[in-house]
């Protein structure tokens, strides 16, 4: 059986990797850079993606 990874499921995962130790400011970001993956991989999957040359053309524009 597949198991689906809800958001709130990736995100309990995620904080229970960390140590006991941890402060709210490091779980925060944690949280954060999993919310920004989970963005990029779904952009990419809907084809939402630039090629690196189309960034690097973007980069030497400004």
């Amino acid at each position: 059986m597949q198991q689906i990874h809800t958001a709130k499921q990736e995100a309990l995962d995620a904080i229970q990797r960390l140590p006991d130790s941890v402060d709210t400011e490091e779980i925060m970001y944690r949280l954060h850079v999993l919310e920004n993956i989970r963005r990029g991989q779904q952009d990419s999957a809907e084809g939402k993606t630039q090629s690196a040359e189309e960034v690097l053309k973007d980069i030497r524009s400004w």
